[in-house]
């Protein structure tokens, strides 16, 4: 089952993204879907989550709205997330309330175009869009398709979108200062002062997810920084 979603419940909330791939140590519905009620219990106000056996258990598991997606992979296209219609109507019938997407301008699979998905998904579905963008050129042409909501998930994830290891501050200041729409700030947030200073720079809500749930990330991370120190 789906979770209502509003907008204005979000703003200014935590949601967290409960996901973990294949070969690794937290892969499986089961545990996504605990992960995802010790995330509500912490206080998040939604769930962002991958595939449809990880939506459907999710959405049994919380009662807070959840952001679906599916990472694919397609032989003629670099496109990952939710890259096609067939994908995107999947992930809606699994229970998501927003479906995420990538909104690149790059090719898609199967020759679709996002003007398309976005078309056939509003005429068939009653799901929001959420677009996943990498630069403030696609955050805009995304709005002008009709999305409900853009994020910055994909900065530093194309080659064209810029490169750091921190937070797309920049990218989400301008977006929020350009589109009419909610911006969600999401993609290599790691600390409390990141998340403060992105809604100072304008996002609508923040997505964290491997500096919650991705333990072998964590671990990395504290493993690097010890490793620096010449003892």
């Amino acid at each position: 089952m789906s979770h209502s979603v509003r907008l204005q419940d979000l703003k200014g909330k935590l949601i967290v993204s409960c996901q973990a791939l294949p070969g690794e140590a937290l892969y499986g519905s089961d545990t996504m879907s605990k992960m995802a009620i010790a995330a509500q219990k912490g206080g998040a106000a939604a769930i962002r989550a991958n595939s449809p056996d990880d939506i459907r258990a999710v959405c049994r598991a919380v009662d807070i709205p959840v952001i679906g997606l599916w990472k694919q992979s397609y032989p003629d296209s670099d496109v990952y997330i939710t890259p096609t219609y067939a994908d995107v109507e999947q992930v809606a019938k699994a229970g998501a309330s927003i479906v995420a997407l990538d909104a690149t301008l790059r090719h898609r699979p199967r020759g679709e175009s996002l003007s398309e998905i976005v078309l056939r998904a509003r005429e068939r579905l009653s799901c929001m869009l959420m677009a996943d963008v990498s630069t403030v050129e696609e955050g805009i042409y995304a709005h002008k398709l009709g999305f409900d909501i853009i994020s910055s998930t994909l900065s530093g994830y194309t080659p064209y979108s810029a490169q750091s290891a921190e937070p797309d501050f920049a990218l989400v200041s301008e977006l929020a200062r350009q589109v009419p729409i909610p911006v969600f700030a999401e993609g290599r947030i790691r600390t409390e002062e990141q998340t403060v200073r992105l809604l100072q720079h304008g996002a609508y809500a923040i997505v964290i997810g491997g500096a919650i749930t991705r333990p072998e990330l964590i671990t990395r991370h504290f493993v690097e920084a010890i490793n620096s120190v010449a003892l």
